[in-house]
């Protein structure tokens, strides 16, 4: 007779499932169209960053051309990115860089 199969709790399935997802981010490029307070309003009212958060990257936007505005699974970057599109901006989804960690500063969604 064989030994009984370890039971595995559908929560811990799920959460090794999640850490083996690599993650990834949305990414706003500069463009010559839309004005730095129309992009800090873009951040602040559809990420939800407070205002200093905001106006930093759409600085960061400014000077550097990118900035990464959010990071989390492919699916929610897509949902994101369609959402920068609709407010008029170019943004692009592109994979995190040092996924496998993704540390307390890097949550699902919003920075």
């Amino acid at each position: 007779m064989s030994a009984p199969l370890p039971v595995v709790e559908p929560e811990a399935l799920e959460d090794a499932r999640a850490r083996r997802r690599p993650l990834w981010c949305t990414v706003v490029h500069d463009d010559p169209v839309n004005t730095m307070s129309y992009v800090t309003w873009v951040f602040h009212s559809y990420f939800r960053l407070p205002m200093p958060t905001a106006r930093a990257r759409m600085m960061e936007v400014h000077t550097a051309g990118r900035a990464v505005v959010s990071r989390g699974a492919r699916e929610r970057m897509e949902v994101d990115v369609t959402a920068m599109h609709g407010y008029g901006l170019r943004a692009t989804i592109e994979p995190l860089a040092g996924a496998d960690d993704p540390g307390p500063d890097q949550p699902d969604g919003g920075l």
